[in-house]
């Protein structure tokens, strides 16, 4: 909860008016979704106070899953469990149907962040059932951009992960598409500029 509080954003807001940034995107998928779905807007409304477009990271899964066209998915989630549910809930209030929860118990990013191909595979795999239309791995600290070809192709579907999807909005918001397959199947969209 403080990671994503109004002390914390506006630090990082009055240092973006200088930067000459396009778009902002908060790159943190907990800090933001655990204080729902209105507690999220304000997050984003304080952001944009930076004169550029803003965004989230849980917005950024809630905009790739339209993208995509994607109404059903499941949850693969490092976080503790009721950690996890609120990702949950924060889709549903988004009007995206969430089939399961997958949740890994870690507390802490550092932990996250030593996580193998292996594990997060298993992860995906635990999380997909055969209903979903996508598999979703929120966590910024989880490395999965280097593994997201072989993800999708184990799965057979589209897998969005926290900063996948986080790069992609921001590319969005400054009105940027980029043909990048090997970011899975969000970076195939058209229009593209060849990455």
């Amino acid at each position: 909860l403080e990671m994503g509080s109004p002390r914390r954003l506006e630090a990082g807001v009055a240092e973006l008016r200088l930067a000459g940034a396009d778009a902002v995107v908060w790159a943190c998928t907990s800090g933001s979704f655990v204080h729902g779905w209105d507690g999220a807007h304000a997050q984003v409304r304080a952001l944009a106070q930076a004169a550029v477009p803003a965004s989230s990271t849980s917005f950024a899964f809630v905009h790739a899953a339209k993208e995509l066209g994607v109404r059903r998915v499941s949850i693969g989630a490092t976080y503790p469990d009721d950690v996890a549910r609120l990702f949950g809930d924060f889709l549903g209030a988004a009007g995206i149907e969430v089939a399961d929860v997958v949740s890994s118990g870690i507390i802490t990013a550092a932990e996250v962040g030593t996580w193998t191909e292996a594990e997060v595979l298993a992860l995906a795999r635990a999380a997909d059932r055969p209903d979903v239309e996508a598999v979703l791995l929120p966590d910024t600290a989880l490395h999965t951009a280097a593994h997201i070809p072989a993800l999708e192709k184990e799965l057979g579907k589209p897998v969005l992960t926290a900063n996948q999807v986080t790069i992609w909005e921001g590319l969005r918001l400054a009105d940027r598409r980029v043909n990048a397959p090997e970011l899975g199947a969000l970076f195939t969209r058209e229009p593209v500029v060849q990455a």
